[in-house]
């Protein structure tokens, strides 16, 4: 016997999209994604978007792999997006942010899933937060092969959304990067930031704030071209993977730490071993205008500067002094400026781990 289903919803049914989820606006979201994520492919993936789940085969090159995973969100940056209506570049720092702390340890990254929440799913912008994924992804070498987009009504005002993402990476096991090396004598290797990345954002709208500035008045210059105070603390967190896995293919690295929520004084221990701290010269390097501005019209200690911001130094590379000259043409010669930034010595009972003077 055939069931019958009548198609003509009874007077006064409800809907999901009455309950402010519109399954339609997700189904052309993803067909948005498909060919971005399709552009970040590589080795590997065996089913990416649109499955339960995204299947990767580690490559064969790997004799011992080790899997490194690492999961971070953009932050409080985000409320600067929501109030310049700028969405395209936020999704690179969420990609930025993970890869980058698993690059510290040697991984090689390889695939990433990102989270994205709303209350009202908006098409064009969640295309463009996830183009900027995607375009991170492009920048890191890894593949975005799956994640969620999750529609949630009530839960956030209009225009809002919240960002997630987790990147996964593998290493050989003999070649992960732990730091535990380390010696006195060795020299510190700084690679600049483009800005304030995504760290410090609360204290950052704070003196924005306080400043009463114009984020669309003219601020500073950047190879050539005039930028904003809305462009300068909307740059894009950099990725620093390609360049890294060539000098690490191509010589021996101690350590390295990327400079995070902490800044400088808090994230380069975290690599050391007990017995030796860094001594950083903060006149090694030209600190961003940026910085100067924060600091001015914030009235911020340079202690705090150095504990809330990378103040222009967005990952740290630890080698032997035998490497130095080596390590630092490889990195301009694959395009990432890098600076001699200090030096490891014997660290005493009660000294700070990290000092910049």
């Amino acid at each position: 016997m055939t069931q019958e289903f009548n198609s003509t919803p009874p007077a006064g049914s409800l809907s999901y999209r009455d309950a402010g989820v519109d399954i339609d606006a997700g189904d052309a979201l993803v067909e948005r994604i498909k060919p971005l994520a399709k552009k970040t492919m590589r080795e590997g993936v065996l089913a990416g978007i649109g499955g339960f789940g995204a299947l990767f085969e580690v490559p064969k090159r790997y004799r011992e792999p080790v899997l490194v995973s690492g999961t971070d969100g953009v932050g409080t940056k985000l409320r600067l997006a929501f109030e310049l209506n700028r969405h395209d570049t936020v999704g690179i720092d969420l990609v930025a942010m993970s890869v980058n702390d698993i690059l510290v340890q040697g991984a090689e990254p390889l695939f990433f899933l990102d989270y994205f929440a709303c209350g009202k799913l908006d098409v064009a912008t969640a295309a463009a937060v996830v183009g900027g994924i995607a375009r991170g992804c492009e920048d890191a070498g890894c593949a975005l092969i799956g994640g969620e987009t999750a529609e949630m009504p009530g839960m956030y005002p209009a225009g809002e959304y919240d960002l997630a993402g987790f990147a996964v990476g593998a290493v050989e096991k003999s070649e992960i990067i732990s730091g535990a090396g380390i010696v006195a004598g060795d020299v510190v290797i700084g690679l600049p930031s483009s800005g304030a990345h995504s760290n410090g954002y609360s204290l950052v709208r704070k003196i924005i704030e306080r400043s009463h500035s114009e984020l669309d008045a003219p601020f500073d210059e950047v190879d050539g071209k005039s930028r904003t105070l809305a462009d300068a603390v909307m740059a894009p967190t950099r990725i620093y993977v390609k360049p890294l896995l060539a000098l690490l293919r191509a010589l021996p690295v101690k350590g390295m730490a990327h400079i995070t929520g902490g800044g400088l004084t808090e994230n380069v221990p975290r690599v050391l071993p007990d017995a030796v701290k860094a001594v950083i010269d903060s006149a090694k390097w030209q600190r961003p205008k940026l910085f100067d501005w924060l600091q001015r019209e914030g009235q911020v200690a340079d202690s705090e500067m150095h504990r809330v911001f990378n103040c222009g130094i967005g990952m740290v590379v630890i080698v032997s002094p035998d490497n130095v000259a080596e390590a630092l043409r490889l990195l301009v010669e694959a395009g990432q400026p890098a600076y001699e930034i200090g030096v490891v010595e014997a660290r005493a009972a009660g000294e700070a781990a990290t000092i910049v003077v």
